[in-house]
């Protein structure tokens, strides 16, 4: 079972991936650095407030959608 860090990092994954942005593209949209990027899609960083809005900017979605968890989007399973 994943974690919630790892449902998250999973969610901007699969935002990132649907708009076809490479981490890199994504950083620069969000004013962060690429490596950190791909350690929130991994689940290695506990991210900030800040941050998550950052991302959720960039990615056109609103906050609240990366942590949705009866959203399909980034789930495994579906």
């Amino acid at each position: 079972m994943k974690t919630k860090v790892e449902n998250f990092g999973l969610k901007v994954k699969f935002y990132r991936n649907s708009l076809r942005l490479s981490q890199e593209e994504l950083a620069i949209k969000a004013d962060l650095h690429r490596t950190y990027v791909g350690a929130v899609e991994r689940g290695e960083r506990n991210i900030c407030l800040v941050n998550i809005f950052k991302l959720a900017d960039a990615l056109g979605v609103r906050a609240k959608d990366l942590f949705d968890e009866d959203s399909d989007a980034g789930n495994e399973n579906s």
